[in-house]
């Protein structure tokens, strides 16, 4: 017995030991903290509260805008330090800017949970696990050639796949562990409570190994194809130019769905725009923005706006919710660099997503064509919330002939992809995706609309856990379908790949 109490005693100490170790006296230093002014606009009403994708599931007050912003205000009155379980509650938000739409007094939770993840990156030492996790994502996944080598295994799995019909290889999941949470080495989920130092957390290696099933069961559909699809440098308008348009082909978007990027040339063309893909443009920084990597966020946005004004074009086009986003906070981000601020005011009052600019081109020049589908629009949070983009995507789908649009329950709320947040919170991002496809699900789509690429791949894993694997497209590429010509029935649906 008292062997068992000293081993106890020993583990304990161990982990407390730790806990001090990461933990930060002072919560924030004065190198863009979040702003005071930004956190008394809060007055706790809570009308946030329903709409937060974390106090959805878990019902915590400090897993709630309202709770978080407390913690800011707590950490910039000296109240609390930047211990682990401070950081845990910001690493569970996923930025989904929901409380932002909910919000009546118009508090600006963006640079709030921008700067305190900026905060954190910069100076909270998180394990060398972690960190290391992390560094590989951001080592590849922003820059195009570095992630297309990573793909081109993908690739030939499926080449080979193609050849061994009869042995198939899992990428997804099932529909057999459909809503069956990431488990630990002992049955723990893997997001536990945050009250450390004496809360049971996983082991890194257990993490570890829910972090790389994730990455697994998100793997793109890749072919030879997509790696090396390109759109053209330059395309003219049909008929007489209306606009000269930027494209951002993006960094997971020119890779895996190349083809959204095609029908968006395409779509802009027909409606009688010149587009322009600048060829020396490189990742927007969002990634890098919204895990508060802010260093990294403003070179991407350096490059991005340099590329684009060498282009001469009058507006941007995004296809990327995530990606359009970012590059509207050019201005925030690059406010207080003198030698780009004015540029980057200039560059962001020209992006728009793609369906805002067919919105505001007007009457259609090109003529549509029947699709005769029943399908469900999954907002992106990054389009809905962060930009105020709803109705055009709507409006978008509905100006096709034939299209019914589906509504299904909590469509504000978040489907767990939010940036890396899937990688790094798995099981959390399992259980957000699992609720969304159910509810998308009830309603019997033939196909789902989404305008991000990872909300594509977040919902498609989720539909394939669920065993309906629907098709999942976005909105652009229905309407180039339409433009096209054909009448697409439900068991043609294929066709728009």
């Amino acid at each position: 017995m008292w062997f068992t109490r000293a081993y106890v005693g020993r583990r304990f100490q161990g982990r407390l030991a730790r806990y001090e170790r990461r933990t930060v006296t002072d919560a924030f230093d004065a190198d863009h903290a979040p702003d005071p002014a930004l956190i008394d606009k809060c007055v706790h009403c809570g009308f946030c509260l329903p709409t937060c994708p974390t106090y959805v599931l878990w019902g915590e007050e400090m897993d709630s805008p309202r709770g978080r912003i407390y913690l800011m205000k707590a950490g910039l009155e000296g109240r609390t330090g930047m211990t682990p379980s401070f950081v845990n509650h910001f690493d569970a938000c996923l930025g989904c800017m929901a409380c932002v739409t909910a919000c009546p007094s118009g508090v600006q939770y963006a640079p709030l949970i921008e700067a305190t993840r900026g905060q954190i990156e910069r100076r909270y030492p998180r394990s060398l696990r972690d960190r290391l996790f992390r560094s590989a994502i951001f080592a590849i996944f922003p820059y195009p050639r570095r992630l297309r080598v990573a793909l081109l295994p993908l690739a030939l799995i499926r080449s080979v796949g193609r050849h061994f019909p009869g042995r198939r290889i899992a990428r997804r999941g099932t529909p057999t562990d459909a809503g069956r949470p990431f488990q630990g080495r002992h049955g723990e989920p893997e997001r536990l409570a945050l009250q450390a130092p004496g809360a049971r957390r996983l082991q890194p290696s257990d993490r570890l190994a829910l972090r790389l099933r994730a990455m697994l069961s998100l793997a793109p559909d890749v072919t030879w194809r997509s790696l090396f699809a390109a759109v053209p440098e330059r395309t003219p308008a049909v008929g007489a130019r209306r606009l000269t348009v930027g494209l951002l082909t993006g960094c997971v978007q020119r890779l895996v769905f190349p083809r959204v990027n095609e029908a968006t040339v395409h779509v802009m063309a027909a409606e009688g725009c010149d587009v322009v893909a600048p060829a020396d443009q490189g990742c927007c920084g969002a990634l890098a923005l919204h895990a508060g990597r802010l260093k990294e966020a403003r070179a991407f946005a350096r490059r991005t706006i340099g590329a684009f004004d060498r282009a001469g074009v009058d507006r941007i086009a995004v296809n990327a919710a995530g990606c359009g986003s970012s590059m509207k906070e050019y201005r925030q981000l690059l406010a207080d660099d003198r030698e780009w601020a004015e540029r980057a005011r200039a560059f962001s009052a020209r992006v728009s997503d793609v369906t805002e600019i067919v919105a505001e081109l007007g009457a259609p020049r090109a003529p549509r064509h029947p699709l005769a589908l029943r399908v469900a629009y999954h907002d992106a949070c990054h389009l809905a919330h962060a930009q105020g983009v709803r109705q055009q995507p709507r409006d978008l789908l509905r100006s096709i002939p034939g299209i019914e649009l589906l509504p299904f329950a909590e469509q504000d709320i978040c489907c767990g992809s939010a940036g890396i947040f899937n990688l790094v919170e798995p099981d959390t991002a399992r259980q957000l995706g699992d609720r969304k496809a159910g509810f998308i699900d009830a309603t019997q789509p033939d196909l789902v609309a989404t305008a991000n690429p990872g909300c594509t791949l977040q919902l498609s894993a989720a539909a394939a856990r669920l065993g309906r694997p629907w098709p999942i497209r976005h909105p652009i590429e229905l309407l180039d379908a339409s433009i096209r010509g054909g009448s697409y029935s439900k068991s043609e649906v294929g066709s728009l790949k």
